[in-house]
């Protein structure tokens, strides 16, 4: 059985609409970097720990279960951009990516009895540049209040994104073709 370690909608759209079953079950564990940790490392450690804690929670009762955990972060200049904390904080972070490429990064992480496998997929985005009012009016929405760099690419914000190198999907929330990969190869002896 597999089981989405995560309670985002995004996730659980892009998993259904790939034709995936599974259960959730939302893994709750802190999400702060640790000092000077590299973002891919960051994103990593996060999927890894979220796959982990709801497979010792699960694993007990069914010990097929395979676990997928994700965490997905924004970075520009190596710099982690996480959820906002408020208003203020979404709108700095527009400001920083307003006319300049940054990176999408997220991390996968599948745990079972017989595998433990770990990844990133890292996507470029390239933001026009956007006015105050623009920011203010975005804001305004409640839409980047959740989202990591606080702008979701399938939202308003994708009419400031003229092009991404990569994957769409992971901007999205879940590289949909790296988690296939990974289901799709053979567990490891462990």
């Amino acid at each position: 059985m597999l089981v989405l370690a995560s309670a985002s909608p995004r996730r659980r759209e892009l998993l259904t609409q790939a034709g995936y079953q599974f259960d959730i079950h939302p893994a709750y564990i802190p999400e702060d970097p640790h000092p000077d940790e590299d973002p891919i490392a960051y994103v990593t450690r996060l999927a890894r720990e979220k796959a982990q804690a709801v497979y010792n929670k699960l694993s007990p009762a069914d010990p097929g279960v395979l676990v997928l955990g994700s965490d997905t972060t924004v970075t520009l200049d190596n710099e982690i951009l996480g959820k906002p904390e408020n208003q203020a904080d979404a709108a700095r972070m527009l400001r920083l990516l307003s006319g300049r490429t940054h990176r999408v990064i997220t991390g996968v992480s599948l745990i079972g009895a017989a595998r433990s496998q770990t990844a990133a997929e890292v996507t470029a985005v390239q933001f026009l540049t956007i006015s105050e009012a623009e920011i203010a009016a975005y804001i305004a929405t409640g839409e980047p209040m959740d989202k990591a760099g606080a702008y979701a690419i399938q939202g308003h914000a994708a009419r400031w994104i003229p092009r991404i190198e990569g994957c769409y999907f992971n901007v999205v929330g879940l590289p949909i073709s790296l988690v296939a990969t990974l289901l799709d190869s053979p567990p490891l002896d462990i």
